[in-house]
């Protein structure tokens, strides 16, 4: 009997087995069965959508794609029936419906080809638009004291380029959806800058020279020091360093028993014959009245206070002599 009850128990596993088998076979087939299709389906308003499906109904195949038919609008084949052959789905508006209908009575039979043909494809294409970027104004108050005060465009302003690029659908021609795809920066802006300066008023008696010296320090009336920047500033006007540069040279001279001749002052330095552009063009005369930038101020009052950045007593423009170069300049010291 142990021996039957064995070979009993050892047949129904095999049983079992065979039955699991059985049963995943037939999901494999079943799964094996079931086929994608690419499926149109055309809006009333003749955008086109194609999409992959199982479904076969089409009310499954609408419902899969969340796409509700509204009161006036009616689907080609009906939601109660199956996918047609030529796996297109067509959603239309009653007053379509009309025109179609005149034209079964032309024609025994209409064609989903032939409602298709109502609709006008619609197309894409990439665009690429430029687009402007304003450049901003910063205003700086540089001024001192409480005179008048006036505006000085210190640096002028200039747009920037956007570059953009979209994607647009046509549809007879005539431009429906716009969609950005990217951006980005061809040319950066460059900010317009203005300085609030307080305005220089040259009277006659502030022309009166009232240059004193003391203590290895300069002191001159506020035209004079007007016109001891302006010269600056057209000799130098890059830098502070550059500018003290400048007027460092002429500090240089009027302690040089060779170049004292020209003058005991650095005014006086500036405005000897051919020297500097005070005496050679008449371009500095635009920087008068505070037309400089405010580190050029700076430099002339550190200078006549005693500082200075280097011991040459002559100088010319970069790449014309040897020496050393400060703020675009060459500075050496033969004569």
């Amino acid at each position: 009997m142990k021996g039957n009850d064995k070979a009993s128990i050892s047949l129904r596993k095999i049983v079992c087995i065979s039955i699991i088998f059985i049963f995943i076979l037939s999901v494999g087939v079943m799964a094996g069965n079931v086929s994608l299709k690419n499926v149109k389906i055309v809006l009333s308003s003749g955008y086109e959508m194609d999409i992959l499906t199982t479904k076969t109904s089409v009310k499954e195949i609408l419902e899969e794609n969340h796409i509700v038919l509204l009161e006036d609008e009616k689907v080609t084949p009906d939601t109660s029936e199956e996918l047609s052959d030529n796996n297109t789905i067509i959603i239309s508006k009653e007053s379509e419906d009309v025109e179609v209908s005149d034209k079964v009575e032309k024609s025994s039979e209409v064609t989903t080809e032939d409602i298709l043909d109502n609709y006008s494809k619609i197309t894409e294409k990439i665009v690429v638009e430029e687009e402007v970027i304003p450049y901003e104004t910063i205003t700086k108050d540089v001024t001192t004291g409480s005179g008048t005060k006036q505006d000085r465009v210190v640096q002028q302003g200039k747009n920037g380029l956007r570059e953009i690029t979209y994607k647009v659908k046509y549809q007879n021609d005539e431009e429906i959806e716009k969609t950005k795809i990217s951006s980005k920066v061809v040319k950066k802006p460059v900010d317009k800058i203005i300085e609030v300066r307080t305005k220089q008023v040259t009277t006659r008696s502030s022309s009166t020279s009232r240059t004193t010296y003391s203590g290895g320090k300069w002191s001159y009336s506020s035209s004079e020091l007007d016109l001891l920047c302006a010269i600056t500033a057209q000799e130098c006007s890059s830098s502070y360093t550059g500018a003290l540069a400048v007027i460092t040279t002429a500090c240089n001279r009027t302690q040089s028993s060779s170049w004292r001749r020209y003058g005991s002052d650095p005014l006086s330095q500036y405005k000897a014959p051919s020297q500097f552009c005070y005496s050679i063009d008449s371009h500095w005369r635009k920087r008068l009245n505070g037309n400089y930038p405010s580190y050029v101020k700076q430099a002339v009052l550190d200078a006549l206070n005693g500082k200075r950045n280097h011991s040459y007593l002559s100088f010319r423009a970069a790449g014309s002599h040897s020496g050393e170069i400060i703020g675009g300049n060459v500075y050496f010291n033969s004569l």
